[in-house]
Formats: C-alpha cells, sequence, structure tokens
C-alpha cells in the first residue's frame, strides 16, 4: 500500500517556504537601534584598515591613513623645491672658479661667503625630511615623522628665500651704480618672494579657520586639511 504524501503547514505563510512573493534577504533593513526609529551608525573598517581605528573629521581615514597621503603631498613639495635650490647651488659654486671673481670687493667676496653657507644650509634643511623618515621608518612614528618634516620644509624655504636674496645682491651689485639701487630691488624682490610664500598662505589658513568657527591643525602646516 503507498503512503500518501504528507499535507504541507497551511498555518505559515506561502512566501515563507520560499515561493512567489518571498522577500529577497538584500533587501532586509537592521532594525532602528534608536526609539525614534533612526538606526545606529554602523562603523564597518575598509579593506585593510583596523577595526576601531581612529578617524579624522573631514575624511573617511585613519590617523596612520591621513599620514600616509600628507608624507606624499610633502614629497611633492619637496620635489619642486628640491629643483630650484640644486639649480642655484650648483650656479654658486662654479662662480669661483669664473675669471671676473678675481675682481670683487672684498664686500662682493663676502656676500658670495654668506651666500654659499646659505645655500649649503638650504640643502640640508629640504633632504633633511628624507633622512629623518629613513631612520625612523618601521617605528610607526610616521605622523610625528609628517609633522617635524613639515617643519623642516618650512625652515628650508625661508633659507632658500634668504639665498636668492643674497644671490640677487651679488649679481646685482656687480650690474648695477649705484649699490644702493641694487639694496631696493633686492629688498622689493624679497618681500614679494616673502608674500607669495608666507604671507598669503597664512592669510588663507586665518581666513579658513574663521570660516570653520576655529577649527585648524597645529603649527608647521602638518596636520590641517
Amino acid at each position: 500500500m503507498t503512503t500518501p504524501p504528507p499535507e504541507p503547514d497551511r498555518s505559515r505563510p506561502p512566501h515563507a517556504f520560499g515561493g512567489p512573493g518571498a522577500p529577497d534577504p538584500g533587501d532586509e533593513t537592521p532594525a532602528p537601534d534608536h526609539p525614534d526609529g533612526t538606526p545606529a551608525p554602523r562603523d564597518a573598517a575598509a579593506p585593510g584598515r583596523r577595526p576601531g581605528a581612529t578617524r579624522t573629521p573631514g575624511r573617511s581615514e585613519t590617523r596612520e591613513e591621513r599620514a600616509d597621503r600628507k608624507w606624499a603631498d610633502l614629497l611633492q613639495e619637496l620635489r619642486v623645491a628640491q629643483t630650484g635650490v640644486q639649480i642655484l647651488f650648483g650656479f654658486l659654486l662654479t662662480v669661483v672658479f669664473q675669471q671676473r671673481f678675481t675682481t670683487l670687493s672684498d664686500t662682493d667676496r663676502m656676500i658670495y661667503v654668506v651666500t654659499v653657507v646659505l645655500g649649503a644650509a638650504t640643502t640640508g634643511a629640504l633632504v633633511a625630511p628624507v633622512s629623518f623618515h629613513r631612520l625612523l621608518s618601521g617605528q610607526r612614528l610616521k605622523p610625528e615623522t609628517v609633522r617635524w618634516a613639515g617643519r623642516l620644509t618650512l625652515v628650508g624655504l625661508a633659507l632658500l628665500l634668504a639665498t636668492m636674496a643674497s644671490s640677487m645682491l651679488l649679481i646685482l651689485r656687480v650690474v648695477v651704480s649705484p649699490d644702493d639701487t641694487a639694496l631696493w630691488l633686492v629688498a622689493g624682490i624679497a618681500a614679494w618672494f616673502a608674500l607669495c610664500w608666507f604671507a598669503f598662505p597664512a592669510w588663507a589658513r586665518h581666513a579658513a579657520r574663521r570660516e570653520r568657527g576655529g577649527t585648524a591643525g597645529d603649527g608647521g602646516g602638518t596636520e590641517g586639511e
């Protein structure tokens, strides 16, 4: 005798068996965690990101990711600055081998010595971030490395400004007469460099800080953005 098939359980709705009208599991939304119906935020870590890592406001990145991004930006800035100082310093080193160098006055020779020293100091300051990064690599000090490298870069830019002003003074004293004219020209160009390199960025930083209601990064330009 054949056993009849069992009757389906009619106490459950049809879609409970996966038939037509069954809800898609992907369409389900988590139950709200707040009385007002707003779901609580989920801190899902991105691939390669440590769960629970501290995020910084304004960007979806951790402190370490922020340091990596700012280090890459700093390298681009250093490439621009180092190219300029290499050309200028190379020119200064060849001046002493020119025939006209022997005809310079004692004052001009002193200006040349000061210019060469400033050029060497500029090179040291702009290359220092590379050494800083190399010696601290693997010590989990990337944010601190970026901060100090940013400050050294600012020092290097200030020294580069002084080197360029001293170089112009040396050249204009030979070309322009009287010497007071050379001093005024150098002062004007140095003031323009200072405005472009330091005053205008500082003004923009101050204006942005006022718009944000006083929220800004620390000194050295390494924690803002």
